[in-house]
């Protein structure tokens, strides 16, 4: 996936400035693909030379005037042809796993504690999911079309913390035995 993409998937339902689509990089779409704020006013200026989004100058009083961008029709034309695209299954790369991976390099009860604290984390993580879903999918059948993919999306999060979870509490074992193996 690209960022273009990602920025035109949230500018399809409302116009926002570039601040806006940063803010909401932070947020709901930050749970699933980041991007700086540089990345994405560089990223829209690439849209805008490609006709896929158009800018709309606002005035603002003592400011630089503020541009709203919205997907055009040729980008809306591109962005649905994307979406029936296939998609590759997204390659890992964890800076986490690599440490497990390379971890009888220490002691393992440091590799313990960083597995506590990278649980913690997750659990963290899934405790702002799942206030989410209370907060706003409490109701399903009373959401918007919209409001159900965005659901979607949400419950892959929350399904995504629960396995970290469940691997952590498998694991933390497992080390502990180790390093017992290796005492006795």
């Amino acid at each position: 996936m690209s960022l273009a993409h990602a920025i035109m998937v949230s500018l399809i339902c409302e116009p926002k400035s570039g601040y806006d689509l940063a803010k909401q990089f932070d947020g709901s779409v930050g749970f699933f693909w980041q991007a700086t704020h540089q990345q994405i006013y560089r990223e829209l200026t690439k849209l805008d030379r490609q006709n896929w989004i158009a800018a709309e100058a606002i005035a603002q009083e003592g400011r630089p005037d503020k541009k709203i961008f919205s997907v055009t029709d040729l980008g809306l034309s591109h962005l649905k042809t994307w979406l029936l695209q296939s998609s590759e299954v997204a390659t890992v790369k964890d800076e986490f796993l690599l440490k497990i991976y390379a971890g009888y390099l220490v002691p393992e009860a440091e590799i313990v504690n960083k597995i506590q604290e990278h649980r913690q984390l997750h659990q963290q993580q899934l405790e702002i999911y799942q206030a989410i879903e209370r907060n706003f999918f409490s109701d399903l059948q009373s959401c918007s079309r919209v409001s159900r993919f965005a659901y979607l999306t949400l419950r892959r999060g929350i399904i995504f913390e629960q396995g970290w979870i469940t691997w952590c509490d498998e694991v933390l074992p497992l080390v502990a035995e180790l390093s017992s193996d290796l005492m006795g």
